[in-house]
């Protein structure tokens, strides 16, 4: 399992240096280009810090990219679902889909095919805390009435993330604004809300 070590062992400013070096990295040469010994030079750290903090370059990675996806796409609460699930959804893809967090988001995604620790490490850092917290504003949204009672939040949640995948694996157009928004009230009626 990847793990983080404590933070407290790791100077701030070397640990920021390394995770934009690492995602600068990434955009000039491509995910499977970068190396743990290209990114300590960029950083200005030496390769022994790096491998101190992390096990690999797709740790180093997800840690850049999660740090980043979690700041850009918040999970607001307006009192308007829809519009919530919009912003936050439209957040996701525009990251996502441009440097310098795409290439290391695309990289991740093949790299965790055949690397199980670093599989294992985006299910902890990301996809389960993402997970829980889009799930949490939906339970949310139907505390006040705006969600009927009986929905399947888990499945919801399967529901808005799903085509953004898919859309990136199979390198497809990344959803527009005008998509989201059908795709949001799709979800949203086949819970039997209104939004």
């Amino acid at each position: 399992m990847i793990t983080s070590p404590s933070s407290l062992r790791r100077s701030e400013r070397s640990r920021r240096a390394t995770l934009d070096a690492a995602l600068e990295l990434c955009t000039d040469r491509g995910y499977g280009r970068v190396t743990v010994e290209a990114i300590a030079v960029r950083a200005g750290v030496s390769k022994k810090t790096i491998y101190r903090w992390w096990p690999s370059k797709g740790a180093v990675l997800l840690e850049a990219f999660v740090d980043a996806f979690v700041g850009a796409t918040p999970f607001p609460d307006t009192g308007d679902i829809a519009l919530d699930l919009r912003t936050h959804i439209n957040s996701a893809v525009r990251l996502t889909s441009m440097p310098p967090c795409g290439p290391a988001y695309t990289g991740i995604l093949s790299e965790m095919h055949y690397d199980d620790a670093l599989a294992e490490a985006v299910q902890e850092q990301l996809v389960r805390p993402r997970f829980a917290a889009a799930e949490a504003r939906l339970r949310k949204a139907q505390e006040q009435g705006r969600i009927p009672a009986d929905a399947d939040l888990p499945l919801a949640v399967e529901m808005l993330y799903g085509p953004l995948y898919y859309r990136h694996v199979l390198r497809k157009p990344p959803q527009d604004e005008a998509a989201v928004a059908v795709l949001v009230d799709h979800v949203l009626r086949s819970l039997g809300s209104g939004g």
